[in-house]
C-alpha cells in the first residue's frame, strides 16, 4: 500500500482523515496524496478557491512536520467531490483511499447525496472511513 489517497475539504474529520493517512504511510513506507475538489464552473468563487488552498497548505505543513512524502492537488474540474475522488484514484492507480465521515440522517443522505458513500460504493480500491 504505497499510494494514499486523502479526500480533504478541511473539516475535523478530513483533518482526522490526515492522521490516518500519515499512520498508513508510516506503516507501509508510503506516500499520501491530499486532493480538495471543487466543482468548478461560474459556480466556484475566488472565495472558495483561496480557502482550498489555505487548506491544502495546512496539510503540507502537517506532512512536512510528520516527514511524510506526499503531494497536494486543487481540482477543479466540474465534477462532484465524489466523482474526483475515484476519477484520480482511478488515473493515478491509488492502492488506498481515506475519507471523513459526517452523521447525517438517512433523510439527509437521500435529498443531499454523501461523497463517501459514492466513494465507497464507486471507488477502484479499498475504501476506509473516518469519524
Amino acid at each position: 500500500m504505497k499510494k494514499i489517497l486523502i479526500g480533504y475539504d478541511g473539516t475535523n474529520t478530513a483533518k482526522a482523515a490526515l492522521d490516518v493517512g500519515r499512520e498508513l504511510a508510516e506503516a507501509f513506507d508510503g506516500k499520501v496524496y491530499v486532493i480538495y475538489s471543487l466543482v468548478g464552473g461560474s459556480e466556484t468563487k475566488v472565495e472558495e478557491i483561496k480557502e482550498a488552498e489555505e487548506e491544502l497548505e495546512y496539510a503540507k505543513t502537517y506532512y512536512e512536520k510528520e516527514k511524510i512524502p506526499y503531494e497536494t492537488h486543487l481540482l477543479i474540474r466540474g465534477m462532484i467531490p465524489g466523482e474526483d475522488i475515484v476519477q484520480f484514484a482511478k488515473d493515478n492507480e491509488m492502492d488506498m483511499i481515506v475519507v471523513g465521515i459526517r452523521r447525517r440522517s438517512k433523510v439527509g443522505k437521500l435529498m443531499f447525496g454523501s461523497t463517501a458513500q459514492f466513494v465507497i460504493l464507486e471507488a477502484p480500491c479499498p475504501v476506509m472511513t473516518v469519524k
